[in-house]
Order: structure tokens, then sequence, then C-alpha cells
């Protein structure tokens, strides 16, 4: 697949190993919550003092060929001479093993609302403590993180936030849970792995906030402690996935049947780029496939795309083809179907599906009313799926 590009020696132990991955002064997009780390838990930026291979983990997922070796996490299936990097930016290939260089160290840390990741089935109105690492692998034309995602750890500003501490600085700030989020968990997925098994250890629960581009092993595994999860569905074309994010379809198609079939709550994201995702015809196709595969009761968010990254030529999405988007989905048995990134449209509250009554009212990100009792309608019974206590 990729070659990958190289990095010699001398740079992956100066950076890599003893942790001094970008100098950092100050941790990107953060204030408050940076400097409020530091006095929790002691943590500091990388002084470049650190102990030997404290940024690195051996990667989970590999085997060694005669050509290198084989990461076996993605469908890339990068095969890594010595030294070279994978297309994620955060494996590299030393000594014959392969290693992750994202670890303990994220480059945004932030307390989010819940719905922001956004999950409107999923532990409504509390705080979700969320991390991201540099490094993804995929390359979305349309990016809106791609300052972070499109680089390697080595080139971003980083915090010291080992898997224990994450847990110290979750409950700290009260929060029910931790999203895996912003850049691409696949690609840190050693560090999401092992922070998700002390978390649940704590009571503490796991979002995967994710492209969903992962093979099917690596997927089980980690579903093992995840408990809800954010999949961006990105069109319903293997050419698109292919010109617009450098992936292909049935990966992701097979993601979410085995997140549903593992029991992890599963909502699922469309962000619909004018003149790339925005067919009619395909998105019908998108809904009827996922209605035939049972995930019809999975919260399905079409999401208004904003000009970013390699694409900042093209027009917002017009509210309109949002809205035709949504009632597609609901002619073809789509139970809760979401618009987002539009202030004060009724498309972000939720309604039963059997009495067609309001049951949470949401504004933004805040929420006016919620008539969801047990996890069902208050006004007919009706039992409604998600996570709710």
């Amino acid at each position: 697949m990729a070659k990958g590009k190289k990095i010699d020696k001398r740079t992956f132990l100066k950076y890599s190993i003893c942790g001094t991955c970008g100098l950092a002064l100050a941790l990107n997009g953060t204030s408050a919550i940076a400097k409020g780390l530091s006095k929790i838990s002691g943590n500091k930026f990388f002084s470049g003092n650190d102990d030997l291979w404290k940024w690195s983990i051996e990667a989970r997922h590999y085997i060694s060929t005669p050509k290198g070796v084989k990461c076996k996490l993605c469908p890339h299936a990068c095969n890594l001479k010595e030294d070279e990097t994978g297309d994620c930016r955060t494996r590299v290939n030393k000594g014959g093993k392969l290693y992750s260089i994202a670890y303990g160290n994220p480059c945004a840390v932030h307390v989010d609302p819940i719905e922001k990741k956004p999950l409107y089935h999923f532990l409504p109105t509390t705080k979700a403590f969320s991390i991201a690492t540099a490094g993804c692998n995929l390359v979305c034309l349309n990016c809106q993180n791609w300052t972070i995602s499109q680089v390697s750890p080595l080139e971003s500003k980083n915090y010291d936030l080992m898997p224990a501490e994450v847990i110290k600085e979750c409950l700290y700030y009260g929060c029910k849970s931790i999203a895996y989020t912003y850049s691409e968990p696949i690609a840190f997925y050693e560090y999401t792995y092992e922070t998700s098994k002390i978390a649940r250890q704590k009571g503490i629960k796991n979002i995967f906030i994710s492209a969903g581009y992962i093979n099917e092993q690596p997927l089980r595994e980690i579903c093992q402690v995840l408990d809800a999860a954010n999949i961006d569905l990105k069109s319903f074309s293997n050419d698109i996935y292919e010109m617009l994010n450098a992936g292909t379809l049935d990966p992701v198609l097979n993601t979410l049947k085995i997140l549903k079939e593992e029991g992890v709550w599963l909502e699922i994201t469309n962000l619909i780029v004018p003149s790339w995702t925005d067919d009619f015809n395909m998105i019908r196709k998108m809904c009827n496939w996922l209605y035939n595969n049972d995930l019809d009761d999975c919260p399905l968010h079409f999401s208004r795309f904003h000009p970013q990254y390699k694409l900042t030529k093209l027009p917002p999405t017009p509210t309109a083809t949002l809205e035709k988007a949504r009632e597609i989905a609901l002619q073809e048995g789509m139970k809760f179907v979401y618009i987002g990134n539009v202030p004060g449209i009724n498309a972000e509250n939720t309604y039963c599906p059997s009495c067609k009554k309001t049951l949470i009212e949401r504004r933004g990100y805040k929420i006016i009313e919620n008539n969801i009792k047990d996890g069902k309608c208050r006004f007919c019974n009706e039992r409604i799926p998600g996570v709710w206590e």
C-alpha cells in the first residue's frame, strides 16, 4: 500500500521516544482546561527530559513480512520498511516492530456536552471528557480538524496525559464519559484501548467518535470496552470515498454492522457536501441499506457542511437540502433523523415514532424539555432506543 514517509533514527529517538513532541508551551485550542490539568494532576508540557519510550508503545495489530512490517489495524494495510510511517502518521517501523507514537500525548483536550459529539440518545445533558492526538488514517478534503488530523504527533503541540491521568481528569470535571474524538481514535488506537479499559473499571463510559475505517479484528477487540459510537458515514459511493476521503465504503458499512452486533450504542452522521454527497438517490440508497440491516433505530444525523480545508470554495449546505434528506430518511423507515449545524431548526428535537409527540426539545447543545422516562415515551409508553441513565 502507501509507502509512507521516512523518519530517521535520530528524529525518532529524539521526538517519539524521548517525548519532546513539538516542544509545546501551550495546548492547542484550550486555556482553562489546560491550566486546570496542570493543577490537578501535575501534568506538564513536554520538556525533552522524559523517560525513554514514554510516548511510544508497540502496536497491537501488525505482522512481520519479508517486505517489512504490515499494519493490520485498518484497510490501508500499510507495509512499512525500517523507519517508515503509515498513512495515519502515528505508526513507525523501528527494529522490525511496529510502534504507535500516539500514546499519552494528546494535542486536544476539552470538556464537551455529549450532544456535541453528536450523541442524542446517550446520557443526555452529561459531559464528555474529550481527547485526541494528531493523526488520521483518512485524508478528507473537507476535514474541519485538519490542523491536527493531517499532521504527525511529532509536529503537534502535545500534553502529557497518560491513561490513568485521563481518568483522574475525567472524574475531576464530573464527566460521565470519555470521548475519543476530533481527529481519529483509530490512529491512536492503543491509547484509546488502554484508557478505555481503566475507565470501565471506574464506571466511566467510553465513546468512539470515528470514521469507522478499521479492520474487523481490532474493531471487535475495542468493542469490548466501548459503550457508544458515532460513525461518520461519509457517503454511499465507493468512488466518492476514494476521491473525497482516500478510503473505501465497504469497511465502514462492516463497522456499522459489527458495532450493532457487539451491543455498542450507535449513532451515525452523514455530512452533506454540496456537489459531492448531496445526491438524493444516493441518500435514499444509504437509508434503505441502513433499514435493511436493522439499523433503523440508530439515530441518523444529517450535518451541514461549512467550507473547510481543501473545499473552501464550496458553499454551505442549503437548509432545504438537509430537510429533503431527512424527509427521505423518514420515508425509508429511519426512526430518528436529525439535522445538525443549523441553529434553531426543529429537526434537532427527538420525536416519538409512535405518537409523534416531542420527547426531547433541544436548542443547540442544551435540552429544554425531556419527556423520556425510564427509557419510554411519557405520553404513550413507547420504548425509545438509547442509553438514558
